[in-house]
């Protein structure tokens, strides 16, 4: 499979970022770092910059045709500045609009809801996302990891880093499910 993980330029939260790539690794996969601009993403320890890491894809450039799914790590300003970017908005739709799988942590799913892809879901998220999960349509859940049927795609959402174990499980066992699917 070959995983596209989307994130601004700045502001991803790095665990997030690198423990759901390692899981892909892990699990025989090609994780791809899909952002907005070319050049290297600057990763965050919550406040306080910590690693970069090189762009190797640039919405606009590439499109969801060419992966089996999508990760969403969080950061609060990660996904503020993704969903202020139309190209990034549109790319995230469109694994929705061809039925890939999604996976998003903690504040990730605000690009969800500006993608307008989380009416009529169940999902889960930081908590203070919650008002505007249900805002959107959207079921909120407190729960460590939620994957949600409803079509077109499957959706695995979680809440904070300390749920990534799970979320690293599960969201790589619904994508490789799906991918065997339609295979």
């Amino acid at each position: 499979m070959r995983i596209a993980f989307l994130t601004a330029p700045e502001g991803v939260e790095q665990v997030e970022l690198t423990e759901p790539w390692q899981a892909v690794v892990d699990a025989g996969h090609e994780p791809v770092l899909v952002s907005t601009q070319s050049g290297r993403i600057q990763a965050f320890d919550h406040l306080d910059k910590a690693d970069t890491f090189p762009v190797q894809e640039v919405v606009g450039e590439t499109s969801a045709d060419s992966f089996d799914g999508l990760v969403l790590p969080g950061g609060v300003a990660n996904p503020d500045f993704l969903r202020m970017d139309d190209k990034a908005v549109a790319f995230v739709r469109d694994f929705f609009d061809q039925g890939r799988p999604v996976a998003a942590i903690c504040h990730a799913p605000w690009t969800l809801i500006e993608a307008d892809v989380v009416r009529g879901r169940v999902l889960t998220s930081w908590p203070s996302l919650r008002t505007d999960l249900r805002n959107a349509g959207a079921t909120w859940v407190d729960e460590q990891v939620k994957v949600c049927d409803h079509a077109p795609s499957k959706l695995v959402t979680s809440r904070k880093p300390d749920d990534l174990k799970a979320f690293c499980e599960t969201f790589v066992e619904v994508f490789t499910r799906e991918t065997q699917a339609v295979a």
